[in-house]
């Protein structure tokens, strides 16, 4: 049953990409960014009722009340390619997000392409120093904007239970722009693995945990913050996947 319900949506996902996408890259020079974002909001809501009604996967958000209603940055788990989209649905209804993601994914076709005409944050991941200063300058300006921005601090997706080291880009942003910041842990990998070609139906927790201001905080102590309160929080929701949080229960 998952085989037919992934080759349903895998099909139903290309053909409204190639319908929809085109809209989102059109809409930008034609019309004005702001538009490239609209459409970009019915790409992905397109995109969601197929998760939701063919995958059967669906969210489960607790902590909605911590999401600040200015544009912050907000630090997530990243497992799959279902938080990409639903994170966006954790914001205020009239605002906008955009995505800290490397440079690579604006060239793939009607994806990318939708991705650069909404004006994310694309970095040189090779670039050292300079790549974290492309945040800074892209970020501030996305910021005061209003656009929420989301990084994902572990760089790639992290199967559930595992964790990598959080690098410093959201931090770095936060602390030089002085903005608040979100941490939020999920278990989307549960259901939706990390470059596996069959989802299986069930409900993601997303968890938003408090804000803080990281204005005056360092960026060693911003990363660790958010760190620290995300991989606890993951103990708590998917305890089995961590020994340590099974034998404490």
């Amino acid at each position: 049953m998952n085989a037919i319900r992934s080759t349903l949506f895998m099909t139903y996902a290309i053909i409204w990409s190639v319908l929809s996408a085109p809209l989102v890259v059109i809409a930008g020079p034609l019309l004005g960014g702001v538009w490239a974002y609209r459409f970009g909001r019915v790409w992905r809501l397109g995109t969601q009722w197929g998760v939701e009604n063919l995958l059967g996967i669906r969210p489960q958000v607790i902590g909605r009340e911590n999401m600040p209603d200015e544009a912050c940055v907000i630090m997530a788990k990243h497992q799959s390619a279902w938080e990409t989209m639903t994170l966006q649905d954790c914001v205020p209804d009239d605002a906008f997000c955009v995505f800290v993601l490397k440079q690579e994914l604006l060239k793939v076709p009607f994806v990318g392409w939708g991705l650069a005409a909404m004006k994310m944050i694309s970095i040189d991941r090779n670039a050292g120093k300079n790549a974290l200063d492309q945040v800074v300058t892209q970020g501030r300006e996305r910021l005061k904007q209003g656009y929420y921005v989301i990084i994902f601090p572990e760089g790639t997706r992290v199967a559930p239970g595992e964790k990598r080291r959080y690098k410093p880009g959201g931090a770095y942003l936060a602390t030089h722009v002085g903005c608040k910041v979100v941490p939020i842990a999920h278990n989307a990998g549960e259901f939706w693995p990390r470059q596996a070609f069959l989802k299986k139906p069930g409900t993601v927790t997303i968890s938003i945990g408090p804000a803080f201001d990281a204005t005056g905080m360092s960026e060693m102590d911003v990363n660790q913050r958010v760190e620290d309160w995300i991989e606890a929080e993951m103990r708590r929701i998917s305890p089995h996947r961590y020994p340590d949080a099974a034998q404490a229960a």
